[in-house]
């Protein structure tokens, strides 16, 4: 159902694309050097622990973050039918990435969310089959997106309380 949406589609999100893509990286790079001690993402970090440099748990660290601020943003904006993308994205900003910058990254941020696409447009997007150009309804996208948020506050959820526990660093 959900078209895949890249970054530079959105235009307010493509600066944070480097990021993402150095933060995967990261993860990548450590799976593949270690593939039968990364068979989870606990496993993967894990494992990195008795390095002095631990690169792997620090990308995952940022992409969960991420993905926790994704998460925040269309949450609100599935709880509040009315409100703009804008609006929800910054409170998902304010909930989840704000405290780790500096007024300079806020600033940025800010600007940044003002360029988000109006929410007609983008529900419009994520019903658009990207294959044939057909559209779902809209309680279909709505159940999707809820069915989705619910996998990802899961796996988040779960990472967070890793990386508390394990003293890895707080999502």
């Amino acid at each position: 159902m959900f078209p895949t949406l890249k970054m530079e589609s959105i235009p307010s999100l493509s600066s944070k694309q480097q990021k993402v893509s150095s933060a995967c990286s990261k993860v990548r790079t450590r799976y593949l050097a270690h593939p039968d001690k990364s068979t989870t993402l606990e496993l993967l970090i894990l494992n990195e622990q008795s390095e002095s440099k631990r690169p792997a748990t620090d990308g995952l660290m940022w992409l969960l973050r991420g993905l926790l601020f994704t998460h925040q943003a269309l949450h609100t904006a599935q709880k509040e039918p009315d409100i703009e993308l804008a609006k929800a994205f910054t409170k998902g900003y304010d909930a989840s990435l704000k405290q780790y910058h500096n007024f300079i990254v806020k600033g940025i941020f800010s600007v940044a969310m003002k360029a988000c696409p109006y929410r007609k447009d983008f529900y419009t997007k994520l019903a658009t089959d990207p294959i044939d150009g057909t559209s779902a309804s809209s309680d279909k996208v709505n159940e999707a997106l809820d069915r989705w948020l619910e996998g990802l506050d899961k796996t988040v959820m779960q990472m967070q309380r890793v990386y508390k526990e394990k003293g890895y660093g707080q999502i």
